[in-house]
């Protein structure tokens, strides 16, 4: 079985103050710093092999997959569909786990006020899939939590309330199989 990799970025500042990221730029945290360089020893520890190292164009996944890349010796290179949704209004908010935030989530087709469609974010994430689906590299994805949930949602089926409440630990390791 063919297999792809998704880490979520180390913890950034925003993650500490509870705020809702998406594509607005919030530095990792030297913890942060600490979760990459771990998760590099990690990926050598229990043989994880992968030809290259695709992340997001955001700062926290840039320097994550940069300090795994470092550590293990996979190549990494830039991928902007991994960005992380344009949340819009949401951006900056805080706690990230509100109850309106949540609800918003379950409207798929709707674009967030000055952001992006959970819809339009599928597209992306699934036609990136679909590449590394036919490509003989096996890819390690370095993204965000918003991002991993259409990750799983590409290999298993998830219910809207499953699907706006997944989320990944910071540096978490997933492996799904094609």
């Amino acid at each position: 079985m063919k297999k792809v990799y998704f880490v979520r970025h180390g913890e950034s500042q925003w993650n500490v103050e509870d705020k809702i990221c998406g594509v607005t730029d919030s530095p990792l945290t030297d913890k942060g710093q600490e979760q990459a360089v771990k998760t590099g020893m990690t990926i050598l520890e229990v043989g994880i092999h992968a030809d290259m190292i695709l992340y997001s164009p955001l700062q926290r996944a840039a320097d994550t997959a940069r300090k795994i890349s470092e550590i293990t010796g996979i190549p990494a290179r830039e991928e902007s569909r991994l960005i992380e949704q344009n949340f819009g209004i949401w951006e900056g908010t805080s706690p990230r786990n509100s109850m309106d935030f949540f609800r918003a989530k379950l409207n798929f087709i709707n674009s967030f006020e000055r952001g992006e469609s959970m819809f339009r974010v599928a597209q992306r994430i699934y036609n990136l899939l679909d590449e590394l689906k036919i490509d003989d590299r096996t890819c390690i994805l370095v993204a965000h939590n918003g991002i991993a949930r259409f990750v799983k949602s590409y290999f298993e089926d998830m219910g809207n309330e499953e699907f706006a409440a997944f989320g990944v630990k910071n540096c978490e390791v997933c492996c799904f199989e094609f």
